[in-house]
């Protein structure tokens, strides 16, 4: 990169923070309560966003022959009955990965 271009980046990167930093104080204000709205969205969004990972792992599945499939549902299914089990999301996705891993390079070479 040239030094012009270096500059540029870190300048676009220095507005990027900012704006993130300084926004919210400018849409909200300082008030002590958070917006009914800002509730909402930190209730929802991360179910919205685990559904559209969880779509998005699944949407390739192909039902041809059980080394394609099996691995991925048998891990997910894992993932699910640990995390109800124990509610420890770190657990449960790290789980399940192990589980798809041994499962994809081990048993189903």
């Amino acid at each position: 990169m040239t030094q012009n271009q270096i500059i540029m980046t870190v300048l676009a990167i220095m507005a990027a923070t900012m704006l993130t930093r300084f926004l919210p104080v400018i849409l909200f204000g300082k008030s002590e309560t958070t917006p009914k709205f800002i509730d909402y969205l930190g209730k929802t969004l991360p179910y919205a966003a685990i559904a559209l990972l969880v779509v998005y792992c699944y949407k390739g599945l192909s039902f041809s022959a059980p080394k394609d499939y099996l691995p991925m549902l048998t891990a997910g299914a894992a993932t699910m009955v640990l995390h109800f089990l124990k509610g420890n999301t770190f657990l449960s996705i790290g789980v399940g990965t192990a589980i798809y891993m041994l499962l994809v390079q081990v048993v189903f070479k």
